[in-house]
């Protein structure tokens, strides 16, 4: 399998995993647990390609974590930008399979969750703080049990 072919591969996976959590009031703790099985496949391709992306011969010279401009040298290439790609799709899905199990017991309706989803999914922390105002006003407007 060629990046671009992985690529495509592992956006299709992604979405599948995402669709599950769409479909979360369907069977919670099933589509939960199939999200996550699809974040830790997405785990796995990041170990195997990071490893890979960053000791190939004629790698990132010079990348690092230092500044900026060294993790754009070490993005700088496909066999290195294909896992930081990777890790955007996994770590923005487990946010949102946590986001579907807290749900319920934050009081936040799955009507109002699936546009957090989406935000998630596009702009990983935007969603990920609307998700947390989101839960912050409901647990404020909801009556206290007696």
């Amino acid at each position: 399998m060629n990046l671009e072919q992985i690529f495509s591969a592992m956006n299709l996976l992604a979405m599948a995993g995402w669709l599950c959590l769409a479909a979360a009031p369907l069977r919670r703790p099933i589509m939960i647990a199939a999200a996550r099985v699809v974040a830790a496949l997405l785990s796995l391709a990041y170990v195997v390609l990071i490893y890979r992306g960053l000791t190939a011969p004629g790698g990132p010279e010079g990348g690092g974590f230092g500044s900026l401009a060294a993790v754009m040298i070490l993005l700088s290439t496909p066999a290195a930008m294909l896992p930081g790609w990777i890790h955007y799709l996994c770590f923005d899905l487990w946010v949102g399979t946590w986001q579907v199990e807290d749900a319920p017991k934050a009081g936040v309706p799955h009507w109002l969750l699936l546009p957090i989803l989406a935000l998630t999914f596009m702009f990983g922390p935007a969603g990920l703080l609307a998700y947390l105002v989101a839960r912050f006003v409901l647990a404020r407007v909801r009556p206290k049990a007696a």
